[in-house]
């Protein structure tokens, strides 16, 4: 199907960037680099029979049928205002008046634990989710949503869900089971020695629920970017070094890249980044300098930080809607940094693109250290986020919260910028 084939991607980029600033990085520290057009990465810890090349392929195929899924319950339009669930409790994201979640949040983050899951064993156990599998029937009956041994159990599983919509079950069931066959030459040559054992995973199936819900389709891109709308719902899959929280392996699925003009259906793309040791590899190349940063923010950023960064960026600012769509843009250069001053977003927003822009020579910093660090007069790298520390007395989602915000950035001197400009907004 022309829906799950990969546009537009670039050939494999490999760079250097700066080591690490994440705790005791020689754990993660590998010899060797990389050569057109594949690349070898060996471990001197890691013998060659461990060699896993079809874990980035994996995650990708996964990322694939999670858009997959996205599309088709999008598509069913009747249907899909039955598909809404109200998040409540502690896995409310307390941001948002209202923030829900869809059976194709659910059932494409089990999706992905069930298939990577069975093909890496010893990532079962370590596949981390935004979204609890319980949702709720019609009804009010509770159904836990999970992969069945076949496409009937599955059927008759969702169809507890969506009854009486039987032919949607089953045409939800048909693309759960479906083998994804990826045609990406590119990705098919990279050769990776990364042992499953030493990661962990974190899924955001559909970040920006609320556009995926209620986005326009026909948003038009102000500078690039879209402001808000049904593009910047997005597919994040991101692996992170179990023992040192650093990001390792990030994949970027845009299920509503484009629609096709022949039958008008949405189709996809994908990006990816490699970050472990010295090595960095990305789908993407990273994106050329410019002298005048410009600033992504949230439009419900503080207005101190607004007037801030105003100055600094020649007095206009970018805005759009969903964390890991603005973390998206940096990567893809088409805005040089994006600031969030507070807590509001959470580990599976932003490791999957972390690792992409690491792969590119950027970071994503935690904002609060890095200006506490600066005032204590330090001098160093400034700490990135970290993805296996959960805080400390917080409860449901906000204990992966990334609390104190985060800046995210491809150019060095874009983060000094920034940093030396946010230093003098009081409260930060």
């Amino acid at each position: 199907m022309s829906e799950l084939r990969p546009l537009a991607l670039g050939g494999i980029t490999a760079a250097r960037s700066p080591p690490c600033s994440c705790p005791n990085p020689k754990t993660t520290g590998l010899g060797g680099g990389a050569t057109s057009p594949r690349c070898h990465v060996l471990s001197a810890s890691c013998p060659p029979a461990l060699a896993m090349a079809g874990l980035l392929q994996a995650l990708v195929g996964a990322s694939e049928k999670a858009a997959d899924i996205a599309r088709l319950c999008r598509r069913e339009q009747p249907l899909f205002q039955l598909l809404v669930a109200e998040k409540t409790g502690p896995d409310r994201n307390r941001r948002f008046l209202q923030d829900f979640k869809t059976l194709a949040d659910v059932l494409i983050q089990e999706v992905i634990k069930h298939d990577l899951g069975k093909e890496f064993p010893e990532l079962q156990g370590h596949i981390h989710g935004e979204e609890s599998n319980e949702f709720r029937s019609p009804e009010g009956e509770t159904v836990m949503v999970r992969v069945c041994a076949t496409p009937g159990d599955t059927a008759a599983l969702l169809l507890a869900v969506l009854a009486p919509e039987r032919k949607a079950a089953e045409l939800l069931s048909d693309a759960v089971h479906r083998d994804v066959v990826l045609e990406d030459a590119a990705l098919a040559g990279v050769e990776l020695s990364i042992p499953p054992q030493d990661l962990a995973i974190w899924i955001d199936p559909i970040d920006s629920t609320n556009e995926y819900i209620r986005g326009s389709e026909e948003v038009g891109p102000v500078g690039g970017i879209a402001p808000a709308g049904l593009c910047s719902a997005l597919v994040l899959i991101g692996a992170y070094n179990r023992r040192t929280g650093c990001p390792v392996l990030g994949v970027i699925n845009e299920p509503f890249f484009r629609r096709d003009s022949e039958t008008h259906r949405w189709q996809g793309r994908y990006h990816w980044g490699v970050t472990y040791g010295d090595t960095r590899l990305s789908s993407l190349s990273p994106p050329g300098p410019s002298l005048v940063p410009r600033v992504l923010l949230s439009r419900a950023e503080a207005p101190a930080v607004r007037a801030a960064l105003q100055p600094l960026c020649g007095g206009r600012l970018l805005f759009a809607a969903g964390a890991g769509y603005k973390l998206l843009c940096v990567i893809l250069g088409l805005a040089d940094v994006y600031v969030l001053s507070e807590g509001s977003t959470f580990a599976w927003d932003a490791c999957a693109p972390h690792a992409i822009l690491r792969a590119l020579g950027g970071g994503i910093v935690a904002l609060a250290g890095a200006l506490q660090a600066r005032r204590a007069g330090g001098t160093g790298t400034p700490p990135e986020l970290v993805y296996n520390r959960p805080i400390d007395g917080a409860d449901g989602a906000q204990r992966w919260a990334n609390c104190g915000g985060l800046v995210a950035y491809v150019d060095p001197q874009h983060l000094e910028a920034v940093l030396a400009t946010l230093d003098t907004v009081p409260g930060l």
